[in-house]
């Protein structure tokens, strides 16, 4: 029997494989916006993919992560280029968790219509939550907001209609939205390893900004946001780990050397079987993190789902490039762009060495 969950993955398979294949990647890569709108739109307006995790009151479809940790497993596997983590993953999960129902009644359905895209400014870099690492400040001037500071590093930032961004206070740490086109922001585009997500160093120098949220209230809203969008990239590359180990085995099938298909060697089949395991490993660890909802489980289930994913996407690329031989090492085969997205996945929202010692603190700190 077909689940919802096979339907829907099914639906954005194929879906992504009429709209962004290999070529049409390779032609948004290189440009400076990095997307095309009118996919982007159809995702949101024939698919429902930008709703699928929003509340009804907001105009989502109020399903939860779990059919999300879908949609992204199978972005990764196509390579998407589009700014849908940074909307998705990012932005909308921080506006939800800010408990500010204006706010989302106000800046949510212009995010699921497609309409604008928004990303979100932890802090300096492409890491997780820490308010220690947060590099922006906020000026409250009798009752408006401006920011000031630098983001050498923002997911679609030189795009984004809104730009959410966590600023240190007179109240603590609070959540605010910039208008892209806000004046005293410039936004500069950066050339980063994977060409297909793209990056800007943004600058802030008296944007005006509205507070979402209370203030100095947001610590906890953006640490669980981070929680979930580190699932989310977890099932995103659990999803090019797939694709990985499947063009691996299809060119082991394929490819004749010495009278045989290269598949049949030992080596290979190791290699194939060890891809397999480690594909497998972190296929569990994604779906339980997806599966988890309460905040102390999930800060756990997060990391484990990011380490797993993270080691296995990385070994998989790998692994299939070396099975392509000297093709998988060309500019011309598709497996340099999986091994470039895996590399520098691995490193957003905390590399394996971060995880496995939050790992440890929070395992210490769990009362047995």
């Amino acid at each position: 029997m077909t689940s919802a969950a096979d339907e829907l993955r099914q639906a954005v398979r194929e879906f992504l494989a009429a709209t962004t294949p290999s070529e049409v990647v390779r032609r948004l890569m290189d440009t400076d916006v990095g997307y095309d709108e009118t996919t982007l739109r159809r995702m949101a307006a024939e698919l429902g993919l930008h709703s699928i995790a929003v509340p009804e009151q907001f105009g989502g479809a109020g399903a939860t992560a779990a059919e999300l940790a879908v949609v992204f497993e199978e972005m990764g596997a196509a390579l998407v280029c589009a700014p849908f983590f940074a909307t998705v993953a990012l932005a909308i999960p921080a506006i939800l968790t800010s408990g500010d129902e204006q706010a989302a009644a106000d800046l949510i359905p212009r995010l699921v219509d497609g309409t604008d895209t928004a990303t979100l400014v932890l802090n300096s870099r492409l890491g997780p939550w820490d308010p220690t690492t947060v590099a922006l400040t906020a000026h409250d001037e009798g009752g408006a907001y401006t920011i000031r500071g630098s983001a050498p590093m923002v997911l679609d930032g030189h795009t984004a209609a809104i730009v959410l961004v966590a600023a240190h206070d007179s109240a603590g740490t609070s959540l605010f939205a910039v208008a892209g086109d806000a004046e005293g922001l410039t936004r500069t585009p950066l050339a980063g390893m994977d060409r297909t997500r793209k990056i800007a160093h943004l600058d802030f120098y008296g944007a005006p900004a509205r507070l979402i949220g209370r203030p100095g209230a947001a610590a906890h809203g953006l640490a669980l946001c981070s929680d979930i969008a580190t699932v989310l990239l977890a099932a995103e590359q659990l999803g090019g780990a797939v694709r990985c180990l499947d063009t691996a085995v299809g060119y082991a099938k394929d490819r004749i050397q010495f009278g045989r298909p290269i598949g049949s060697f030992q080596a290979v089949k190791h290699r194939c079987a060890d891809m397999l395991v480690e594909v497998e490993g972190a296929r569990s660890a994604v779906v339980h993190a997806a599966a988890t909802t309460a905040p102390d489980e999930l800060a756990i289930a997060a990391s484990v789902a990011k380490l797993a994913a993270s080691e296995a996407f990385m070994h998989v690329a790998f692994d299939n490039m070396r099975i392509h031989g000297g093709l998988g090492f060309t500019w011309e085969h598709d497996a340099h762009l999986y091994m470039r997205r895996a590399k520098a996945s691995a490193l957003m929202f905390g590399d394996a060495d971060h995880h496995a010692s939050r790992l440890a603190d929070l395992i210490a700190s769990t009362p047995v």
